[in-house]
């Protein structure tokens, strides 16, 4: 049986062949350069196909001094990554983009202990760009980072400056209009599960509850800090009916503490959406996951991480773009309230 010699990767000057253009002419096609005739284009594009050229990316890193490569960096313990469903639904939304991009994603889950090994990292020339998907006011490296390669944040950053890109959803109004939900439904002892309060989503959303309440002349009856994870609305909802009656309703800023709320209003016997409205934040699977399902203040994260990452990618490539994008909100209503 005969084999035929295996065949070795096609060369630039190959695809110039093929495409009976210049060497130089193959190489702006393929760094992008709009500075070539759409015949030439065409040429060169038809004759990459057929010779199933790849690119010699180390060659284009070294002399364009680009790797090619963005870091996606999550300020987050890595219990808090795995088991709140709004990271995953924000990494798909980016992960989208970047993989019909030009550019490989790496990810760093990266807490503020770690934050030195993180940051020589990102600043050691290895990344073009990054995307800072969560950002507490404590996450300091984050700043020198943004010193150092272009940063688009998802969020308000903490210290928002004239140069930062950032995609946030309208918090502030989402946990206003949640606030109005429940007033317009007759409740008037309203308590609220906030989230962080060194993190902007967190302080965004106990302020529209606040401004909600304030505009009919209520305050509300408890605030209680429920650190966007499960058990800590659990604790939250433990301490706010140790204070005192139930709330007559409750706003939880977050669809994992909601679950978590409703674990502690059943142990001392009373039922979400019977004895106590529950509203929460997010609409991630958590909220159809839940008996009596939760009623709920839908952000984008999806969409949010597909915003973010083309922003990014629009830095990067020197296009014009905006600084600042804030996608809306909605109520979704279900059974808990």
């Amino acid at each position: 049986m005969d084999l035929a010699p295996a065949r070795g990767a096609a060369t630039i000057e190959e695809v110039a062949a093929r495409a009976g253009v210049s060497r130089s002419t193959v190489s702006r096609v393929v760094n992008g350069s709009t500075a070539v005739s759409p015949a030439a284009l065409e040429a060169v594009r038809r004759a990459i196909e057929e010779l199933q050229y790849v690119p010699n990316r180390a060659a284009r890193s070294l002399a364009s001094r680009q790797t090619r490569a963005i870091a996606l960096v999550i300020p987050e313990d890595t219990d808090r990554f795995f088991g709140d469903p709004f990271f995953g639904s924000i990494v798909a939304g980016i992960g989208e983009v970047i993989g019909e991009s030009d550019y490989v994603m790496n990810m760093l889950i990266a807490s503020d202990d770690a934050s030195a090994k993180a940051l020589g990292y990102l600043r050691g020339g290895s990344v073009d760009g990054a995307i800072v998907a969560s950002h507490h006011t404590s996450d300091t490296f984050v700043d020198r980072l943004a010193d150092a390669v272009p940063v688009v944040y998802g969020g308000r950053p903490a210290r928002v400056r004239a140069t930062d890109h950032y995609v946030d959803v309208d918090n502030l109004r989402g946990g206003r209009d949640a606030t109005t939900y429940l007033l317009d439904r007759g409740h008037r002892r309203l308590a609220t599960i906030a989230g962080p309060a060194d993190m902007p989503a967190g302080i965004d959303r106990l302020q529209g509850f606040r401004d909600a309440l304030a505009e009919v002349g209520l305050t509300p009856v408890a605030v209680e800090d429920g650190d966007f994870t499960e058990a800590g609305g659990a604790d939250a909802m433990r301490r706010i009916l140790a204070s005192g009656e139930a709330p007559e309703a409750v706003f939880v800023a977050s669809d994992l503490m909601a679950r978590g709320a409703y674990t502690a209003l059943r142990e001392r016997g009373y039922e979400p959406g019977r004895d106590v409205a529950v509203i929460g934040f997010d609409d991630s699977a958590v909220a159809t996951s839940l008996v009596p399902a939760l009623t709920t203040v839908r952000q984008p994260s999806h969409d949010q991480g597909r915003h973010m990452a083309m922003m990014l990618l629009d830095v990067l490539a020197g296009r014009a773009t905006v600084n600042t994008a804030i996608l809306p909100t909605e109520i979704i209503e279900r059974a808990s309230a």
